[in-house]
This record gives structure tokens, C-alpha cells and sequence, in this order.
């Protein structure tokens, strides 16, 4: 792969944190602050404890991913390190998918509270993504091992 498609995907990989870095720190303190109702205030701080756990894994697989990129550009994609990352972004969105499940039933308490049923599919859209996210994870660590093993099994035979 050229140097120029794996710098376009670090780059990428950057401006996706940036958003919820700036979320983290700007907004996140701002609506536990200054709730849109201040009675649902007691129920919007597991919540925003939630958002705020969720980063840590999903700081890690963006690392993962950086690493993983970094394998490709020195030509050690096809290896056990990369594997290693694969399961590791996995893992990471195995556990956001369970952050957010215990989120969850905060997010139906305010919509049932506030009247909006939204509020549940808007709540459940980090689950999907990160289910996304860890099917497409494991199928490539899947076919990265396969590719590994005949890799070994072709360099024993000859």
C-alpha cells in the first residue's frame, strides 16, 4: 500500500478523535451543568459517566488502529502483531457495546420521563456501530490469521 493512502487513513483516524475529544472536554461538563431539565439532572449523570468510560476504550482502538496502519507502512501486515491489533480493536468495541447497554436503561428512564422515544434509538446507535465494529474487526483478524498459516505452511514447503 502507498505511504500516501496510509497517511489520508492516519489522518483520518486523527479527525475522528478530535470531535469527541473536544466533546469530552467542552460539552460533556456543559450539559451536566446545565441540564435541558433541571428536574432529569440526577438522571443524566450515569450517563455522561458512561460517555466519559466509553472514550477510554475508544481512544485505545483509535490507537490500535494508528499502530495497525504503522504495521502496513513497514510491511508487517501480514504478521501476528497485526493480529494482536485486530484483537485488540475488538475487544475495545466489546466493551463500548457493554458500556452502553449499562447506559442504557438511564437513557430509556429520561425518555420515558421527558416523552421522547427518540431518545432510545438515538441511545442505541453507538451499540450498532460498535457491533459493526467488532464483527468487521474479527472477521479481518479471521482472514489475516488464515492468510498468516498459509503463509508459514507455503515457506515450510518449499
Amino acid at each position: 500500500m502507498k505511504q500516501g493512502t496510509t497517511l489520508f487513513l492516519k489522518l483520518a483516524v486523527i479527525f475522528i478523535g478530535i470531535p469527541v475529544l473536544v466533546l469530552g472536554i467542552l460539552g460533556l461538563p456543559w450539559l451536566a451543568k446545565n441540564p435541558v431539565n433541571p428536574d432529569y439532572a440526577y438522571i443524566l449523570y450515569p450517563i455522561v459517566i458512561g460517555l466519559y468510560v466509553s472514550t477510554i476504550p475508544f481512544y485505545v482502538a483509535l490507537y490500535q488502529a494508528f499502530k495497525l496502519l504503522g504495521y502496513i507502512d513497514r510491511n508487517k501486515a501480514f504478521s501476528e502483531i497485526s493480529v494482536k491489533a485486530l484483537n485488540n480493536i475488538k475487544k475495545c468495541a466489546i466493551t463500548i457495546i457493554v458500556i452502553y447497554m449499562l447506559v442504557m436503561p438511564f437513557v430509556y428512564f429520561l425518555a420515558d420521563l421527558d416523552d421522547a422515544p427518540g431518545l432510545v434509538i438515538i441511545g442505541m446507535v453507538p451499540i450498532f456501530a460498535s457491533m459493526i465494529i467488532a464483527v468487521f474487526a474479527a472477521v479481518l483478524q479471521r482472514l489475516l490469521q488464515e492468510a498468516i498459516d498459509i503463509k508459514s505452511e507455503n515457506d515450510l514447503t518449499v
